[in-house]
Order: C-alpha cells, then sequence, then structure tokens
C-alpha cells in the first residue's frame, strides 16, 4: 500500500488545504492526534505525515546516508501504523515514538542487508557521523567553516548512541524522558548518564585538542 499525503483519501482532506490541516491539528495535544489517528481520522494522518516525515529522514540520515533506506522504513512505519488504527497504544509524545519505530526499523533493515545482527545503535559504528549545519543549535556561537568542521570531528569521535543522544536534546528538542524512550531504556536516569557523558566527552576532546 503506497502512502501518499498529497492525495488524501475523504472528503473532509478534500476540503481543507495543508496549511488549515496544520494550523487545526498543530493546535492539539500528541495524545489528542495520536487518539484521532487511530480512530481513522484521515486528517490527523495527513498532519501525522506532513509534519513528521522531514523529521524523521533528518534523523534517519544520521543513521545511515543511504537514503534509499531511510525512505523505505519511514514508509515501512507508517504503513504499520495505517494498518494498526483501532488497537495503537496511548502515545504521549508522537516525535520520540516515531524515532524509537525508526531505530528500529533502520536497525532492522542494515541487519538484513548485511546478513548481520545489529541490536544496537552502536552496532552502526561508521555508518552514523554527524553532519553539523550552519543553522545548528549546537554551535551557540560565531558560525564558520573551522567551527563547524571542529564540532564534526569532536562529535564524531564520541559512539554512535551518544552521538545521537547529542542530537535527540539539541536538535530535536527532547526530554531526558523522551531520549530514554527512544534509546528504549527503563530508566531516565539512563538516558541522563549516557547524555552527561556524551557532553563531558566532547568537553575533553575540545579543551584537549585546543580547539576552541
Amino acid at each position: 500500500m503506497a502512502i501518499n499525503p498529497k492525495k488524501p483519501t475523504s472528503s473532509a482532506s478534500l476540503s481543507l488545504k495543508s496549511t488549515d490541516i496544520l494550523r487545526i491539528y498543530g493546535k492539539k495535544s500528541d495524545l489528542e492526534v495520536w487518539e484521532a489517528f487511530d480512530q481513522g481520522d484521515e486528517l490527523a494522518f495527513n498532519f501525522l505525515y506532513r509534519t513528521y516525515v522531514p523529521v524523521l529522514f533528518r534523523y534517519g540520515a544520521q543513521l545511515t546516508h543511504e537514503e534509499a533506506i531511510v525512505q523505505d522504513c519511514i514508509q515501512n512505519i507508517f504503513i504499520y501504523l495505517r494498518g494498526k488504527r483501532g488497537s495503537l497504544s496511548k502515545v504521549n509524545c508522537i516525535k520520540a515514538y516515531l524515532l524509537k519505530s525508526l531505530n528500529r526499523e533502520v536497525l532492522h533493515k542494515i541487519s538484513r542487508s548485511k546478513k548481520l545482527e545489529y541490536k544496537d545503535i552502536d552496532d552502526l559504528e561508521g555508518s552514523f557521523l554527524i553532519e553539523v549545519s550552519y543553522e545548528s543549535k549546537m554551535i551557540e556561537f560565531e558560525s564558520s567553516k573551522e567551527t563547524k568542521e571542529k564540532l564534526e570531528a569532536a562529535l564524531n569521535q564520541l559512539t554512535p548512541k551518544q552521538r545521537l543522544a547529542v542530537l535527540l536534546l539539541y536538535e530535536e528538542g527532547l526530554s531526558y524522558q523522551q531520549i530514554a524512550e527512544v534509546f528504549e531504556f527503563s530508566e531516565v536516569k539512563s538516558a541522563r548518564k549516557l547524555i552527561y557523558r556524551a557532553i563531558n566527552n566532547l568537553k575533553s576532546l575540545l579543551i584537549n585538542k585546543k580547539q576552541f
């Protein structure tokens, strides 16, 4: 089943423009949007797709630079969710839920393509390298090519999971609890510990190399 948000599947969808859908559903809580989607609301599905596909693609591009894999994984997630409507569990943070789903899907996809068993993000060492944009929230001072390159070099010396934790905190704006959900940690303190260690390691790398 191909999913194309540009072709709404209900008369209600046809009567509203994309901007109207984003405005209306953007005022609702994640729980309200998710429940509407679960109950078969096509406008809620349209909103979810348009809002989170760019987020998922940006995040997935950090897991692997193979765009086809990222696109397939995102497609699979929405096909699965659409097929499970009516029986979905409650979701309080849609972004965290979808990012967690993408982690699983990418690991599964890469495992199958390489005929290896990848169980954790850290198994993706070498395929996950952060590329810092000049608009990155991680750069809180004057942006320059040199600054960007130094930050990238330091970030990419962290473990894949540490890099993702930093990305989720600073770029995606997730809370520690939401980051714990993405990594499927049983306790929030595990997310805090991971991030503190990542930030400390990052500071040490920058200071020791006198990068700033």
